[in-house]
């Protein structure tokens, strides 16, 4: 959605001892990893057999690029890169924000990036590249992380299987304060350009590949989601064969009928028949698990079987999850291990996504307080309350469209409570703290025209400090801690955002222009101009070429997309060999390492683009009609 924020804040030196390619249009697809992918990367233990392990690593930094929160109460993503020697870190840097930018763009992710921390460790190697890239027969390189095309250097494994040493990685990984294994996602990122990447409890990825930016996410679906893959081979041009195996584990493939999957509530029966987010419509799709028949998935091309599309619901449920729990709904609270009186104030602190906002329900002796829906601060001096014993109990929830399952829901990662006793008898003993921020959405970058901004303040505990929000000097209603502003529906341009608490002040930009995008097309045999209701129109007699260039009016990342006839936005990334060139359209496609880019198939076809920019927001999709004949 945005482009990495990159702060000026503490900086830690220190020394420490196959995704695949994709098409449009009906593009055949398979995978970076596999049943071996997933093995070698899960295992702490295992380590590439080129580099051997942590071997040659040089001083290593931490940079912060995004930091919503304290570590230990944020999920944190650990970047890292091997085999970039010091000359080679601007690119590593370069890798990284790439990466990120589209990272942003992709649910839940962009919803829910304000739950993230995002941490560079720059690794410097002692030597450039990573071993057996491209072939078995290439050097072997002594790297940091040992990183290494083809499983580890082995026939066991693809070319596209890129391995490394996980206890080297754990160690780097440790240099974040304030994370570890159970809020933390390791991302390593090799100093290639060849196409590949593994998902396991680390993710890796190549940092250059035209399609590299696309296999994070991707392995990021099977590292933090734990989903699986939905390509129906395993090695590339050999057909998989005949699932034989019971109903699969993975939430994403089943042997169930539509009709089954409705009668026994299983798997993904909420969503049948819905719009997926990655084109067509929810439904079964034979093939996945590596299985050309015998089993089947929800969707025709979501990400985890097709680069360049989005996760679709059922696997975009599953990540809004995974995210969710690593973090506590709930981050802090007036303090519930002794009565407390009901002379104060009763404060929480709760997440705030990027997206939207939580709700809280406030309830004493079981009934619901009536107007204060959504506050984080409850004044017990405003409750009729008799005299004696009561209990209090406030329930944080998220909302989130992206969530069906009532089990999810229910669930710690989507629902907290915190309970109170509130004794009459007690009295709060008075307090002099003084009214101030604590913490806000970070200010460094603009914040977009649809974004939740939030601001904290300290507790004092009889009385809520009031903060009131102005946009360009209006003063606009807020939420008790937090501001929507896709209510505001702020015209079109920048503004200014303000938090007052007294004569303290937060400020934020808030961007809201929209990019733009424009598009190249090779010669056409024909060319109709736009006119009012019609869009441009032109005639092929072959093979040509399309080039999107997004813009915007602030610096960054722009991320542009298109869609052909009504299928799924698909991100551009130029061409699978060369991110410069040009996305080619043929009727048959072009294979690529046995997989196909581009096919369009001859006829009349609607082809839609738009960008999207580094603060979230969306440009209007333009269209062009392309005919193709032979």
């Amino acid at each position: 959605m945005r482009r990495a924020r990159t702060l000026a804040i503490a900086v830690v030196t220190g020394t420490a001892t196959a995704a695949l390619p994709v098409g449009a249009a009906g593009a055949a697809t398979a995978g970076v990893d596999g049943p071996a992918a997933a093995a070698a990367a899960a295992d702490p233990g295992a380590a590439s057999t080129a580099g051997a392990g942590a071997t040659a690593a040089g001083d290593a930094k931490v940079v912060p690029l995004q930091v919503t929160g304290d570590p230990a109460k944020r999920f944190n993503l650990v970047i890292m890169g091997d085999g970039y020697t010091t000359a080679d870190l601007p690119k590593f840097r370069t890798h990284v924000d790439k990466h990120l930018s589209d990272l942003w763009t992709i649910e839940p992710f962009k919803s829910y990036r304000s739950y993230v921390n995002v941490y560079a460790v720059e690794i410097e190697s002692g030597e450039s590249g990573v071993s057996c890239d491209p072939a078995l027969e290439s050097p072997r390189r002594t790297t940091p992380l040992g990183m290494a095309f083809w499983g580890g250097c082995t026939t066991q494994g693809p070319q596209r299987l890129l391995t490394m040493s996980s206890s080297a990685a754990k160690k780097y990984a440790d240099m974040v304060s304030g994370t570890s294994s159970a809020n933390r996602q390791i991302l390593a990122l090799a100093n290639s350009d060849t196409y590949g990447g593994a998902g396991g409890t680390y993710a890796t990825a190549s940092g250059g590949n035209a399609l590299s930016a696309l296999i994070t996410p991707h392995e990021l679906g099977h590292s933090l989601g734990g989903l699986d893959d939905e390509y129906d081979y395993y090695q590339r041009g050999v057909p998989g064969g005949t699932y034989e195996g019971p109903e699969p584990a993975s939430i994403h493939h089943t042997l169930l009928t539509e009709q089954q999957m409705r009668d026994q509530k299983k798997k993904w029966w909420r969503w049948l028949g819905e719009p997926s987010e990655s084109g067509g419509t929810i439904g079964r799709y034979e093939g996945g698990l590596y299985n050309t028949k015998g089993v089947w998935r929800p969707s025709r091309h979501s990400m985890m079987k097709t680069l360049g599309y989005y996760f679709d619901q059922v696997a975009r449920e599953r990540m809004t999850q995974r995210i969710s729990a690593k973090v506590n709904l709930v981050q802090a609270h007036t303090p519930a291990d002794a009565p407390i009186g009901a002379d104060r104030v009763v404060w929480l602190e709760t997440m705030h996504p990027t997206g939207h906002e939580l709700s809280v329900q406030w309830t004493i002796d079981g009934k619901v307080v009536r107007g204060a829906r959504d506050l984080r601060n409850l004044d017990l001096r405003r409750l009729p309350l008799r005299p004696g014993v009561h209990t209090l109990k406030a329930t944080v929830t998220d909302p989130t469209e992206f969530v069906r399952d009532p089990d999810v829901r229910a669930s710690a990662a989507l629902t907290q409570s915190r309970t109170w006793t509130v004794d009459t008898r007690v009295k709060t003993p008075p307090s002099n703290e003084a009214a101030d921020f604590t913490s806000a959405t970070p200010t460094g970058d603009p914040v977009g025209a649809k974004d939740v901004v939030y601001a904290e303040t300290t507790h004092p505990a009889r009385r809520t400090p009031k903060i009131s929000w102005f946009v360009d000097g209006r003063r606009v209603r807020g939420g008790d801690r937090s501001i929507d502003l896709e209510r505001l529906r702020l015209s079109p341009g920048t503004h200014r955002l303000a938090a007052k608490l007294g004569s303290r002040t937060r400020a934020w930009t808030i961007d809201a222009g929209r990019p733009t995008v424009t598009y190249e097309l090779s010669k056409a045999a024909k060319t109709v101009k736009p006119r009012p209701g019609k869009p441009a129109e032109y005639v092929f007699d072959g093979p040509f070429t399309m080039r999107l260039t997004g813009a915007d009016d602030r610096p960054g990342a722009v991320v542009t997309e298109f869609r052909v006839d009504g299928d799924g936005w698909f991100n551009y990334f130029g061409w699978p060999t060369d991110s410069k060139a040009p996305f080619l359209f043929t009727a048959n496609g072009t294979v690529i390492d046995s997989l196909t880019y581009g096919k369009l198939g001859t006829g009349r076809h609607t082809i839609e683009y738009r960008a999207i920019d580094p603060a979230g927001n969306i440009g209007r999709a333009g269209k062009f009609v392309v005919t193709l004949n032979g």
